[in-house]
């Protein structure tokens, strides 16, 4: 590194639609220049002279055969440019709503939330919940401030299939599901004294939603059935049930 150059010229490398066009398209595959001038509708001038912008910066290389490759660090690069990306896209929500309640490690990989889709609409956000429990095979992890007692007859459904079930929340708040048939095997609680925020999540789909500043829970979140984001939920889940005191 040349005396004095500091992580901003890395930004100033980066400060480009067409150049984060084009570490986006090599993160799939390799291309020659004129295919990538192609896709990212840009002249054969200016994806020449982008692309010796990102070799000169060690993003890019140019492999014997032409094309047009990423670099390691180049894809670690783009990895940790995710998460920016990510809370970059949705400012409005991370500004009135509360991430650092999370443990590190996981506001750390919130770059991994980046295929989903954010909902605002209460309602809307209720009405995907049901529909994401109704479409579980295998099971159902919940974790909130509150109980729904309103999932006792989808529960009584699917609880029959062999879907499992698993809840957090607050000591107060705690389900009583008693009248659905196998209560007693296949529906798990444990209480938490924090709830750092509303969890839903199957082997399919999940769903998470933040508290506000002031600390509300508004039910505004975000969804996906993007296996990186699944993951992400599921992690997080199994975070604080090991911390959950069983019920």
């Amino acid at each position: 590194m040349e005396k004095g150059e500091g992580i901003e010229k890395l930004f100033f490398d980066l400060a480009s639609e067409s150049r984060l066009g084009i570490i986006r398209e090599l993160k799939e595959q390799n291309l020659k220049m004129n295919e990538l001038a192609q896709k990212l509708d840009l002249t054969a001038t200016e994806a020449f002279r982008q692309l010796q912008r990102l070799t000169e910066a060690l993003i890019v290389q140019k492999l014997p055969d032409g094309t047009y490759a990423i670099t390691n660090y180049g894809k670690l690069t783009q990895q940790l440019l995710q998460s920016l990306e990510f809370t970059f896209k949705h400012k409005a929500y991370f500004l009135n709503h509360d991430v650092w309640r999370l443990p590190y490690q996981f506001f750390n990989r919130i770059g991994e939330l980046s295929k989903s889709t954010l909902c605002m609409d209460t309602i809307e956000n209720i009405n995907r919940s049901g529909q994401i429990i109704n479409e579980a095979e295998k099971y159902v992890w919940i974790m909130g401030e509150k109980a729904l007692e309103s999932l006792g007859p989808t529960m009584a459904e699917q609880v029959p299939k062999g879907v499992r079930f698993r809840f957090m929340f607050y000591e107060s708040s705690l389900p009583n599901y008693n009248h659905v048939p196998g209560e007693a095997t296949q529906i798990e609680k444990r209480t938490l004294t924090e709830i750092p925020g509303i969890i839903l999540c199957t082997e399919k789909e999940a769903g998470i939603c933040l508290p506000s500043t002031e600390g509300r829970m508004d039910y505004a979140g975000f969804y996906s059935k993007d296996q990186m984001f699944v993951n992400w939920a599921r992690d997080l889940f199994l975070h604080y049930w090991e911390k959950g005191k069983p019920c």
